[in-house]
């Protein structure tokens, strides 16, 4: 008995000790629109993937500092033929803005599309998810609420803050439930990203709002009622730093010891919208984000909890597995009879179905996030198998993206660096194993790219390509690899590895 207290006495002096360092931006990524919860001694995050297929990925944590992809929420969506690349396209929009609830032993998922709603409801975040409800309407950055009564409710807001009621199977929404305006600021300015709690008998709304010449703004409404009225405060309104740029929505959350916490984003040209971690301190009742003046902070230190575990979301990649890695996406939904990683072993075998006229065409785009503040992408491929007109290679993927192709021609094969629409170098090859490189630097948001036809000694090609973010895809810069047609369909490539390295 005295070995086993004196063991107790050890881990309690051992936690008490503990500590996590946070440094913000806490994820140096395209990981968007962050919604957490907190389950017991678990964290888990949903974020935005946009047209990518899987979408809504769901990641884990058991500090809140390192976060690992466990799940998406689903493998596709098939709002229209324009997410398989069919008769148009879906870019700039998808999934996005989704809010994750935990109630009664069920994880749930609701997310709009910018033309239909969904829930997803799963026993484990590690899924299987299953899609729960379809509603034929888009609710722009909703929010789900479980009340302590048994009622349900959405929160959202295009432009005014809005509530609906959901009947209590989830079916669809309540006859003569709660349905109104609950709160427009009256000024023409952003309103949106609703996250929404009923927190000690109050109901809170969080929200972004944009004034006229100042930044992205964290607001809370707060009421007694669910139906109001509301009052509000602004409960961030920070740019760490950073070109001006708002730390702002996002969720809130209560940790399994009582300390409550924040994840928002910052928008950061090139490589897209990264998250960050702010504590949070109840002041009047209100979740005032931040430090003690209110900023958010660079670095901080989470009391009481141990760092654990490793973030997952960009990763080296063999394709030695029977299934691809949960950080690989599809540009839109694949094409699952034209890729393979069984047909060669060690290989990812992308094939050519149709011929389009340029990359946003090609299905089977395969893409990863990128990772600041500079990181490394090598990919090796063999390309003795393409047909005349076949364009495969590595890309910085964007509304406007730059990279390497090399090309089949009827005299036999050109290596291409493209910049937009304009080709910036090209250079005759003859190998049947090509490596591709692309070095991203996101202090200055430039990516070079270089091959290799031994994987030794490297040659770069072009100028320093210049990565924006454009609203036209709302994603940040990611690497792609890609292999499509311009003549006539048939030929792949095999791809043998991918290696990326950060700093």
């Amino acid at each position: 008995m005295r070995m086993i207290f004196v063991i107790a006495l050890m881990w309690v002096s051992l936690t008490a000790g503990a500590q996590t360092t946070i440094h913000n931006p806490l994820l140096y990524s395209d990981i968007p629109d962050p919604d957490v919860i907190c389950v017991g001694k678990d964290y888990y995050m949903i974020s935005t993937t946009m047209h990518m297929s899987p979408g809504a990925p769901i990641m884990h944590s058991r500090d809140m500092k390192h976060w690992e992809i466990i799940s998406y929420v689903f493998e596709e969506l098939h709002d229209s033929p324009a997410n398989d690349l069919e008769g148009g396209n879906i870019y700039g929009r998808g999934q996005w803005a989704a809010s994750l609830r935990y109630h009664k032993g069920l994880f749930y998922v609701f997310f709009g599309t910018g033309g239909k709603s969904y829930i997803y409801t799963a026993k484990n975040a590690k899924g299987p998810w299953t899609m729960k409800l379809q509603l034929n309407q888009y609710y722009h950055d909703a929010s789900m609420l479980f009340d302590d009564d048994g009622r349900i409710f959405l929160i959202y807001n295009p432009g005014t803050i809005k509530v609906k009621e959901f009947a209590p199977d989830l079916s669809g929404f309540l006859p003569g439930g709660v349905d109104q305006d609950l709160y427009s600021l009256n000024d023409r300015c952003l309103l949106e990203g609703s996250h929404a709690y009923k927190i000690d008998g109050k109901y809170y709304i969080t929200m972004i709002w944009w004034p006229r010449g100042g930044i992205r703004t964290q607001l809370c409404f707060r009421s007694t009622d669910i139906k109001g009225p509301y009052e509000h405060r602004v409960i961030l309104s920070d740019d760490l730093g950073y070109a001006h740029h708002g730390v702002a929505q996002g969720g809130i959350w209560q940790t399994k010891k009582g300390d409550w916490y924040s994840m928002l984003f910052q928008d950061h040209e090139g490589i897209g919208r990264i998250p960050c971690l702010l504590p949070v301190t109840w002041k009047d009742g209100w979740p005032m984000l931040g430090d003690e003046n209110g900023k958010a902070p660079v670095n901080f230190t989470l009391p009481n909890i141990k760092e654990k575990g490793k973030s997952n979301f960009a990763t080296s990649d063999d394709f030695s597995s029977r299934k691809l890695h949960l950080a690989w996406q599809w540009n839109h939904n694949p094409d699952n009879a034209l890729w393979s990683l069984s047909e060669r072993k060690g290989f990812l075998r992308l094939k050519t179905g149709k011929v389009v006229s340029d990359l946003f065409e090609a299905r089977n785009t395969l893409t990863q996030r990128t990772v600041g503040p500079r990181c490394t992408g090598t990919v090796k491929m063999e390309i003795d198998q393409m047909l005349t007109g076949d364009r495969a290679g590595l890309c910085s993927f964007c509304a406007e993206p730059g990279g390497i192709y090399v090309e089949k021609t009827d005299m036999g094969q050109n290596l291409v660096m493209f910049d937009r629409k304009d080709i910036k170098a090209t250079v005759p090859i003859q190998t049947g194993t090509l490596w591709i490189r692309m070095e991203c630097n996101f202090t200055t948001d430039t990516a070079f790219f270089s091959y290799s036809t031994d994987g030794q000694n490297f040659h770069r090609m072009g100028d320093g390509f210049h990565m924006i973010f454009s609203l036209v895809h709302f994603t940040g810069n990611k690497f792609a690899i890609f292999n499509y047609a311009t003549k006539t369909a048939g030929g792949y490539v095999d791809v043998d590895e991918f290696k990326l390295t950060t700093e």
